[in-house]
């Protein structure tokens, strides 16, 4: 293994201990890190891509938007103009 594959191997490792610390916070302290959270995603399945093809970055992807629908819902609502409601 290159050493880039193992930096990439261990960013992701990061991202998945970031994301569940993030998910045992109570909700009104999950904005900020999730959104950075949100925002590095796509930068890593993009990495993981060109290192290991266009399938290993579907199933990133596949699983992204699993684990962030919510948001990615809300998100999409605002653009629509919507106003969702925000859990307390």
């Amino acid at each position: 293994m290159d050493g880039d594959t193992m930096m990439l191997m261990w960013m992701c490792i990061l991202w998945v201990f970031a994301s569940v610390a993030v998910a045992m916070l109570p909700m009104r302290r999950q904005y900020v890190p999730g959104i950075a959270l949100l925002l590095a995603a796509p930068v890593l399945i993009f990495f993981v891509g060109q290192q290991h093809g266009w399938v290993m970055a579907v199933l990133g992807l596949a699983a992204f938007v699993s684990m962030f629908r919510n948001p990615l819902k809300f998100i999409l609502a605002k653009l629509r103009g919507q106003n969702p409601q925000v859990p307390q």
